[in-house]
């Protein structure tokens, strides 16, 4: 056994400020008011962060390519009885998947819905003017309570998964997320975390941003 690099640092990066974006959300949210302003400025940083996550899925390190975490049934069958291979449990683990697919599925739907609601008070996404009234009511419905419980419901489950693997299986999730390495037999491949790879991953972060600037300026345009 030796530390193997398994989460580059823009995927660390990327989880970090995805997680304090949430909280972002889920507190200016549930204050309102004049911090409406940040909700949408955390919707847009999150939306840029997962478009990012979309790109990096192909381009990233080994691990955080989407190909090193796609399991099939039978995989998913032996984790659960104890006999899953080592390379299945280096970076996210077949249940840790479906997490992460899940967790990015519902907070696209999140910010989605956002760019297109309105609170028929002050506040109202940019995307409003673009898209018929039934969409927005559907939207906005979607957005303040099913979308609302799920990403608190999500984010409960991450917490309680990291705190179980933790106190019953004696391993800690965080600290790789931190420092990047875990401890794996030498076999196995490495993430490429170089300057290259840095340098890359901070191109392809402008670019979303670019494309989400261009999003929200369409509304400025639809009006």
């Amino acid at each position: 056994m030796s530390p193997v690099r398994i989460w580059d640092l823009p995927t660390r990066l990327f989880h970090w400020a995805l997680a304090l974006c949430v909280v972002g959300l889920i507190v200016t949210g549930n204050v309102g008011g004049s911090w409406m302003n940040w909700h949408l400025r955390f919707g847009y940083a999150v939306l840029t962060l997962l478009l990012f996550r979309v790109v990096w899925g192909f381009a990233g390190g080994h691990w955080s390519r989407f190909g090193a975490f796609l399991y099939g049934p039978a995989a998913v069958l032996r984790y659960l009885r104890g006999q899953s291979l080592p390379h299945e449990r280096a970076g996210h683990n077949p249940l840790g998947a479906f997490s992460v697919f899940g967790l990015l599925a519902v907070l696209a739907v999140q910010v989605g819905t956002g760019l297109v609601s309105d609170d028929e008070i002050a506040f109202f996404g940019p995307l409003v003017g673009l898209v018929s009234n039934d969409t927005v009511s559907a939207a906005t419905g979607y957005h303040k309570e099913v979308g609302k419980l799920l990403v608190l419901a999500l984010v409960v489950l991450h917490l309680g998964a990291i705190a179980f693997y933790r106190l019953f299986k004696g391993e800690r999730l965080v600290g790789p997320m931190i420092h990047g390495d875990k401890r794996l037999p030498h076999d196995l491949p490495e993430s490429r975390d170089d300057l290259r790879t840095r340098l890359s991953a901070l191109v392809v972060l402008l670019i979303c941003a670019g494309v989400v600037y261009g999003i929200v300026s369409l509304g400025a345009t639809g009006f």
